[in-house]
């Protein structure tokens, strides 16, 4: 019991003893001041993100095709919409986006491009862009159809070969 008593009182007087310093002098008023500029901005009201369309739909192309697409960004805020980042799901979608700031009231293009070499079918990329909005993420999409290229002899000949390889079981 005289153990807890003694540790007790060294740690009650640690902590009165390291909080002696002043934590406002701590302060530097160059960051207040620019913390105040922040916070100002911020009252102002935040951008608000607007698409033309949300999916861009390419409709049927031929496997190998490359489609050039683009989206209109519209800032719907009070501040400025600022796009920090654009990432697609796949290497097969190339974005690009606009770098200065979109001021309120105006509109931008997001560019892309879809290489639809080796993919067949239905497609649904995803391009992410990274923004100062409230949801931070935004996300719109590229789809559409790809028709695969009709094989050719020297296709068909390596499939005929890999069809009449047996394999023996374990």
């Amino acid at each position: 019991m005289k153990k807890i008593t003694i540790i007790l009182t060294v740690l009650v007087s640690l902590a009165v003893l390291s909080c002696k310093d002043n934590a406002a002098a701590k302060v530097k008023s160059s960051n207040l001041e620019t913390a105040k500029a922040r916070d100002a901005k911020m009252n102002m009201g935040m951008p608000i993100i607007a698409f033309d369309k949300k999916a861009y739909d390419f409709g049927t192309i031929n496997e190998g095709d490359k489609i050039d697409g683009a989206f209109t960004i519209y800032n719907k805020g009070k501040a400025d919409l600022v796009i920090t980042g654009a990432r697609a799901s796949c290497g097969c979608t190339v974005p690009s986006w606009p770098k200065e700031a979109i001021k309120p009231g105006d509109s931008a293009k997001l560019n892309f491009v879809f290489n639809s070499r080796g993919k067949r079918g239905k497609q649904n990329k995803s391009i992410t862009l990274r923004t100062n909005t409230e949801n931070v993420n935004e996300i719109i999409r590229v789809t559409g159809n790809v028709t695969p290229k009709p094989k050719t002899k020297s296709m068909l000949k390596r499939d005929k070969k890999l069809n009449a390889i047996k394999v023996k079981p374990y």
